[in-house]
């Protein structure tokens, strides 16, 4: 029986200024095959916000069920998915401090887009020289650029891989 390969996932978002228009961006790598994906919103988000849709889409856009080795800079997407989701299901969506949880819909659709794969969760340091996670920065960046007014609106777009 042959071991399953995983499809390596990248992602990072952008925010500037935070809170202002946003970037995500994902880079998914199966074997020598890449593809990037990244997009923008024009309106007011965050930078957790875009953190948190890069790994989604990406998730969405696997065609069938995938073992997945996911990659953030983010401590606030993998704390948030690996610890913190439980609590907050438990407590009907609300904070410790009994507050709601922010960005409770995008915690959702990550929660279901992730529910289809087997997913690890790796963080690793930003803005650090990794190679993926810089061309995922780079993706988010370009997906923040192409979201500012005087540009296309950027709902999601792919990239051709090299």
């Amino acid at each position: 029986m042959s071991e399953q390969r995983a499809v390596d996932i990248f992602t990072d978002g952008a925010c500037s200024p935070n809170p202002g228009p946003g970037g995500w961006g994902a880079l998914l790598r199966y074997g020598e095959h890449e593809k990037e994906l990244y997009g923008g919103e024009a309106e007011v988000t965050t930078n957790n916000r875009m953190e948190l849709t890069a790994p989604i889409i990406a998730l969405e856009s696997l065609t069938r069920p995938s073992l997945v080795r996911m990659h953030t800079d983010s401590t606030y997407v993998r704390n948030g998915i690996t610890q913190w989701v439980p609590k907050w299901k438990a407590n009907g969506w609300q904070t410790s401090a009994k507050e709601p949880v922010k960005n409770a819909d995008l915690w959702l659709r990550l929660i279901e887009a992730a529910g289809r794969h087997q997913v690890e969760w790796f963080w690793v340091k930003g803005h650090n020289g990794h190679p993926e996670n810089e061309r995922a920065d780079q993706l988010a960046t370009r997906g923040l650029q192409e979201a500012l007014p005087g540009t296309p609106a950027v709902a999601h777009r792919a990239a051709s891989g090299r």
